[in-house]
């Protein structure tokens, strides 16, 4: 799982900037926090009737910018694009090859994509943006999604999943054999590849990527993910072409995980593994030069702050099925842009190429307009792949000393809130009414993992019925169950001292979005007696508290690293580095969290794939039962690129830049 905390940074426009209310950490935040005021912005745009948007335009309560956004996104929202699927693992005693896989690694072609009538060639340079810097140019060193995105664009993997397919495909493995056993695959390494810097590529830099990413002292928040059982995977160099892998357990995913481990250059840092620094190597001070990869671009300038430069790697070895050298471009620039009005307003001017996240349903209309003019390409991808997620600070001993512990950290209170909340009307306000109602991890995106007997199934199997129903009163007695109980006629709980029912959620600033999301569950709950106070912080810092379990609750978006719940140990076992509301625990904390790992290890393991999906099922009865992350609606994903630009998005982190050796510009 990977943080999404770089997608923004600044405050929108209209909120009152302020120190927040002291946080559950004792650390000050004010001097990047605000608190999200109820006037204001929030107030013209948050206070919707239940049935916005035709309510809300008849009662003239919107802006008229939102208005034509809403009018427009409910006229012309296409059908959602077909979800993903994926395979399983490949057959036993099979050998995958290049030319068996639904793309060819050696010719860039992808699904939906005709390389010849798009006429893509070769040259020219693109100019994208993002909303902060990486914390690092070594992926085994951090897990925000900016450093992803450069890994991704300067570094490759043994194999890779296609997010148009969901497939897995022959990338630095050519090929594969795997044993009768599910345990011991052989994988054929391409010949005569080298790094960026001209340096051979063989088995030992596989070798040496597993160990730098299991290292204890490398601490790196991959080593979960690559971890079968909590065990890591052996890897031996047969020979400079042949690597073996041998799992400690079966894994039905199979080779999924490794599209997580970028295959790193051994002549490099392998003396920052042997001294025990890899996870401080590559920082943001090292200079371009020193940072070799197998990816399609190298680093030629950094300038914090301001931009990251990227340069076709021309040792590169994919090629085009017309025998092209790979990356099309010459040059692609990151240009760090904080405020996603700026962003929007100068993809729309033609003085951005490319937007690296979606589409803000505030910037929909004038996005579309400009498409509809013939300056930009727009695109539907559909529902996103999972929803944000609130969640509450669940690690024992977190609020000792603090009246609140009786009641912070129940399972009552979580589901209260889960009923509190009315889905259909945060979709339609949040997302102005692009967005689908959700009650779980899961969304129909996830063509294979989302299950209808589930809940997360029923509730987003049909816009207007939901699983967990909206029924405040309900929530009001499940509170009450507690001993949380409305005593002074004040319209506000309290606790058996007599204190009220208050805490403090935190979310990142500059995510419309997630302030929009964070000021109505505030509004709901505040119907049912709950005061809770939101601050909102920069993402880094909002990531470190967290992280560090310094928090009441959170409202965020973390990302999973794949579509199949077995390759994001990190998220479902409780020894998890991602395990969100009580990370890495060195036993299961709960009685529940004990049946989810047990359930966990039964399904990665068993190779009929019904099953699977079985016992998926009870795990995610069990994660609703206790509700240790609440769901609420997922947006519709919108993208849009320079009209000059030929690319092929797909529902990713990165939906324009999943697949950037084959970005091009338009041949005129």
């Amino acid at each position: 799982m990977i943080w999404s905390a770089s997608m923004a940074v600044v405050t929108a426009p209209g909120f009152a900037s302020r120190s927040a209310k002291k946080l559950a950490a004792p650390r000050p935040v004010h001097r990047y926090a605000h608190k999200i005021a109820t006037g204001g912005w929030a107030a013209q745009n948050c206070q919707w009737p239940i049935f916005w948007p035709p309510g809300q335009l008849s009662t003239g309560q919107m802006s008229r910018r939102s208005a034509t956004s809403a009018i427009l996104l409910v006229i012309v929202i296409t059908a959602t694009a077909d979800g993903c699927s994926r395979s399983g693992p490949p057959p036993r005693n099979t050998t995958v090859t290049a030319s068996s896989a639904a793309n060819v690694p050696g010719e860039a072609l992808t699904p939906g994509e005709d390389l010849t009538l798009n006429a893509q060639v070769r040259g020219g340079a693109a100019l994208a943006a993002i909303r902060t810097e990486p914390r690092s140019f070594n992926r085994l060193a951090a897990r925000d999604s900016v450093t992803e995105l450069v890994t991704n664009l300067t570094q490759a993997k043994l194999v890779r999943v296609n997010r148009l397919t969901q497939d897995i495909e022959p990338w630095l493995a050519e090929r594969w054999k795997a044993d009768a056993d599910g345990r011991h695959y052989t994988l054929t390494l391409r010949q005569d590849i080298t790094f960026s810097d001209g340096h051979p590529f063989t088995a030992d830099d596989v070798v040496f990527s597993f160990q730098a990413a299991n290292d204890p002292k490398t601490q790196s928040p991959l080593a979960d993910v690559l971890k079968i059982a909590g065990k890591p995977i052996q890897v031996v160099a047969q020979d400079p072409h042949t690597v073996e892998l041998a799992f400690p357990s079966a894994f039905a995913p199979g080779l999924r995980l490794l599209d997580n481990l970028p295959i790193l250059p051994r002549h490099k840092l392998e003396s920052a593994l042997t001294q025990g620094t890899l996870g401080s190597a590559w920082g943001l001070s090292t200079p371009p030069a020193e940072i070799t990869g197998l990816g399609p671009f190298v680093v030629e300038q950094y300038a914090p702050g301001q931009r990251v430069v990227f340069t076709r790697n021309r040792n590169y070895w994919r090629r085009d099925a017309r025998g092209t050298a790979l990356p099309y471009l010459d040059r692609l620039t990151l240009e760090i842009i904080p405020d996603q009005n700026a962003q929007a307003l100068r993809l729309q001017t033609g003085q951005l190429d490319i937007t690296t996240s979606e589409i803000a349903p505030e910037d929909y209309v004038a996005t579309k307009r400009a498409a509809d003019q013939g300056k930009l390409k727009f695109y539907d991808l559909g529902v996103a792949l999972v929803a944000d997620s609130l969640w509450f600070n669940l690690k024992p001993g977190a609020f000792a000393g603090d009246a609140r512990a009786a009641w912070l950290q129940r399972d009552e209170l979580r589901r209260a809130i889960s009923m509190a909340v009315d889905r259909r009307r945060f979709a339609d306000t949040v997302f102005y009414g692009a967005g689908e109602p959700v009650d779980g991890p899961q969304t129909r995106s996830n063509k294979k993992w989302f299950l209808p007997g589930t809940p997360d199934g029923r509730i987003s199997s049909s816009a207007d019925t939901a699983f967990t129903p909206y029924d405040p009163a309900a929530a009001q007695k499940l509170l009450g169950s507690i001993g949380l109980t409305e005593r002074n006629r004040n319209g506000v709980l309290e606790d058996a001292n007599h204190l009220p029912v208050r805490f403090t959620l935190i979310t990142q600033a500059g995510r419309p979005r997630l302030e929009r999301g964070a000021a109505v569950i505030r509004q709901d709950l505040r119907k049912i007696g709950i005061v809770m106070d939101v601050a909102a912080l920069d993402g880094n810092a909002l990531v470190e508290h967290f992280v560090s379990a310094k928090y009441d609750a959170v409202y965020f978006n973390p990302q999973p690293t794949d579509t199949d719940p077995g390759t994001n140990p990190d998220f479902w076992f409780s020894w998890g580095s991602a395990h969100l509301w009580n990370m890495a625990q060195a036993r299961p904390a709960t009685d529940w969290e004990r049946q989810i790992d047990e359930l966990m290890a039964k399904q990665v393991a068993s190779p009929d794939e019904n099953e699977r999906r079985l016992i998926f099922g009870d795990v995610l009865r069990i994660f609703h039962e206790h509700q240790p992350v609440v769901y609420f609606a997922a947006p519709k994903v919108f993208v849009a690129v320079s009209s000059r630009i030929v690319l092929t998005p797909a529902l990713d982190p990165w939906p324009t830049l999943w697949s950037p050796d084959t970005i091009s510009v338009v041949s005129r």
